[in-house]
Order: structure tokens, then sequence, then C-alpha cells
């Protein structure tokens, strides 16, 4: 959907980058690296954006580093767009605030590093989840939204206990 309205597909890869996870900061190799595009057509789409003052850079040693400007007037609505065209709207609507005693959400995996991904990865934190629920929920978002959903599931006492995972890997979606 968002192809028939963005016809580059470096500035979709750009906007998923940067609006979904706002952290996300990158230089032009890097990006080149992980698109898998020229240099170029990345360099072209980083410099409109900026110019539009929609992205923010800075220079760090020999690299430019780009980062999503959160001050522009235009980056809620922006965020708000791109969390529709990934679905994470519809996963709080229509599953996490069904649930109950959920205590916050996280985006992880490639969507929360601003990667496209045909997965949704989610670690839920609550007490009391009805996980048959769960799955009936999960199962009707995947078909509405066309991507798989895999969740991890912590109660909070196991989430306040948890050591392995970095939290630059995370991407908060709600917290109660």
């Amino acid at each position: 959907m968002i192809d028939t309205l963005i016809s580059s597909k470096t500035r979709i890869k750009l906007l998923l980058k940067f609006f979904l996870n706002p952290a996300s900061k990158s230089y032009l190799r890097g990006l080149e690296a992980e698109f898998g595009e020229s240099s170029n057509a990345i360099r072209i789409e980083l410099n409109r954006f900026e110019d539009a003052g929609l992205l923010e850079s800075k220079v760090e040693g020999n690299k430019k580093i780009f980062g999503a400007n959160i001050t522009h007037p235009l980056f809620r609505p922006i965020q708000k767009f791109i969390h529709s065209y990934i679905g994470i709207d519809h996963l709080v609507e229509n599953i996490i605030l069904r649930l109950g005693e959920i205590h916050c959400v996280y985006l992880t995996g490639d969507l929360a590093k601003g990667k496209e991904s045909d997965i949704i990865d989610l670690i839920i934190v609550g007490d009391e989840i009805d996980k048959v629920y769960l799955t009936q929920l999960t199962n009707k978002a995947e078909s509405f939204l066309q991507r798989k959903i895999r969740q991890v599931n912590y109660s909070i006492a196991e989430w306040n206990s948890q050591e392995s995972l970095s939290i630059d890997e995370l991407l908060l979606i709600y917290r109660r």
C-alpha cells in the first residue's frame, strides 16, 4: 500500500528506518550495506529529508550520522502513518488492550531496528495473560496485517529479573 503513495523504495526504507524507531541513527555507508542499494540513491533521499528538516545530522569523525528530527511538526504524523503501515496501531487496539493486565509491550527484531520485515516480533509483559485468547487474537491480526506475529510473554517478575536483553534492541509500543 505505501508503495502506491511513495514511489521511491529508498524513501520508504528511510522512513521505516528513522520514523519507526526515532532512536535509530545511521550513516550513508551503513545504510548502503543495510539496504543493498547504491550510495548515490540513498544520498539523494537523505539530502531531501535533511533539507525538509525531517532528518538531522551530525559529523562524528569522518561519518555524517543521520537521525529523525523529533521536533519537526510532521514527525508525529509521519510516525503514526508508519505505525499504521506496519500494523502497530492495530496490534495495540485489537490484541494488547483486550488482554487485560498487560504492563508493557515491546517491538523487537528487524522492525524495531527500522528494517522492513514480514514478521512482527513482540515481547508482552503482564500477569495472568490468557494465552489461548492471545493466540486467537494473534491469528486474527496476522490475517488482517498479512504479517506473521511472534510473541514472547513474561510475567512482570520475570521481566524485572531479565538481564539478557539490551534495551537498545527494544521499541516500547505500549505501557499501562
